[in-house]
């Protein structure tokens, strides 16, 4: 299964250009997708999801043209949006039924089966009697993923949705992904760099709507080896350090110094040590030639 993206264009009536001539290629397995907010990654997911029309352009999963055949690909597609909103007053066992109905599942012995099934894939079975409304956010998302395995996708999108979880509820969450990411193909969309790099084989940075860089996390991480240096310095002359150095993070430590990662091909000063680069390393260094570029 692979879904082909190429010369992909939207720009809304407000002005904002949302994809700008975006090219990507992506097969089965967990492919993540980072970038800041506003940087054109809600607005991709809804075209693949065929939510809404691009500009110009054109998508292509398992060799069908989705945006002339639509259908195709919501017989096979699973979609959990930002927002996901729930039924209230109906348990999780009942919602899903209703849901399993509306995807065609005539048969209440093979519905049962079926949401059996991704209850327990989802961690939800011993709560499937509760009323979905009383779930907790991190249930909610999972409920989310429940529900939209009903029809066994074969494309799944997944757009912010660890965002407002709590530490215990995204790790639960990022484990129900990371088991359904090794039989589909499942595309990933966050700002936070952590949730890629725990889960995806495979990611892109997405800024201005276009990619800025694309590969496996080992990779886009060992092209930044032996350009990334670290030093400790005082708040006061971060500005100064600025000036004179390709600053690409700082962080703070409990003393209120900073810590402060430069990229350079060679040391850049005496007081800087060589640090390891990491996905997050990667991430700031796309950002900012992109902000450089522009």
């Amino acid at each position: 299964m692979n879904l082909k993206i190429t010369n992909l264009s939207k720009t809304y009536k407000n002005g904002v250009k949302a994809l700008d001539n975006l090219n990507l290629e992506i097969g089965t397995g967990m492919f993540g997708l980072l970038g800041p907010n506003g940087a054109g990654k809600s607005s991709l997911m809804r075209t693949i999801a065929t939510l809404q029309k691009p500009d110009s352009g054109s998508i292509e999963f398992d060799g069908t043209d989705i945006l002339q055949d639509q259908m195709s690909l919501r017989k096979v597609l699973g979609y959990l949006p930002q927002e996901f909103g729930v039924y209230p007053n109906m348990s999780a066992e009942s919602l899903l039924d209703y849901f399993a109905q509306l995807k065609g599942i005539s048969s209440k012995k093979e519905r049962q089966e079926i949401i059996k099934q991704v209850l327990e894939v989802t961690n939800l079975y011993e709560v499937r009697m509760k009323f979905v409304n009383g779930y907790s956010g991190g249930m909610k998302q999972r409920f989310g993923i429940a529900q939209l395995l009903l029809n066994n996708p074969k494309l799944i999108i997944v757009d912010e949705p660890t965002s407002g979880l709590d530490p215990a509820e995204r790790h639960r969450f990022l484990n129900v992904l990371r088991e359904i990411g090794t039989n589909h193909t499942v595309i990933f969309s966050t700002h936070i760099v952590d949730d890629v790099k725990e889960l995806c084989n495979e990611v892109a940075i997405l800024n201005g709507g276009k990619i800025l860089t694309k590969g496996t996390p080992t990779a886009v991480i060992a092209a930044l080896q032996g350009t990334i240096w670290t030093k400790v310095i005082d708040r006061e002359s971060l500005e100064e350090n600025e000036k004179k150095f390709n600053v690409i993070s700082s962080n703070y430590n409990q003393d209120n110094t900073l810590n402060i990662r430069v990229q350079s091909t060679e040391q850049p000063d005496e007081a800087f040590v060589m640090a390891v680069p990491q996905l997050e390393d990667v991430y700031f260094v796309a950002l900012k030639k992109d902000t450089v570029l522009c």
